[in-house]
């Protein structure tokens, strides 16, 4: 039986949902082309690009985040993953509800993901800056 460490579980569920987040930009996007294509007008189909555009960076963000090609700082490596995943769910997620059903308050939850996303960004400059230090 192979033991994981705790860092070990929670990064490998970040990776588990980068994929799965992954699999959703494809899917949502193909969605978007073909089943919305005369649903949707100019408008919403500009947000709804929008959304996958950023769901799929910010996945590739999250996978190398959370398997990273050299070791990072735990600590910022853990919230780097947390921040961009929030980001994913709160900025595509509400875009993506924005275009379709049309609700303007919507757009509203659409900064909290931009933030989000940032603070993603920053914490993983910052756990590859401190890389070396160890701190769990």
């Amino acid at each position: 039986m192979v033991t994981r460490t705790y860092q070990e579980t929670v990064l490998q569920s970040y990776a588990i949902a980068a994929v799965i987040f992954g699999f959703l930009a494809v899917a949502l996007g193909a969605f978007g082309a073909h089943a919305l294509k005369g649903v949707l007008a100019g408008y919403g189909q500009g947000i709804y690009q929008t959304a996958v555009q950023y769901q799929m960076f910010h996945t590739l963000a999250l996978g190398f985040a959370a398997i990273p090609p050299v070791p990072f700082n735990p600590r910022w490596q853990r919230w780097s993953c947390r921040f961009l995943a929030c980001g994913i769910l709160l900025f595509s997620g509400s875009l993506y509800l924005l275009a379709v059903t049309g609700i303007r308050w919507l757009g509203a939850i659409t900064p909290l993901g931009g933030v989000s996303f940032l603070l993603g960004w920053l914490c993983l400059g910052l756990a590859i800056w401190r890389r070396h230090e160890r701190l769990v």
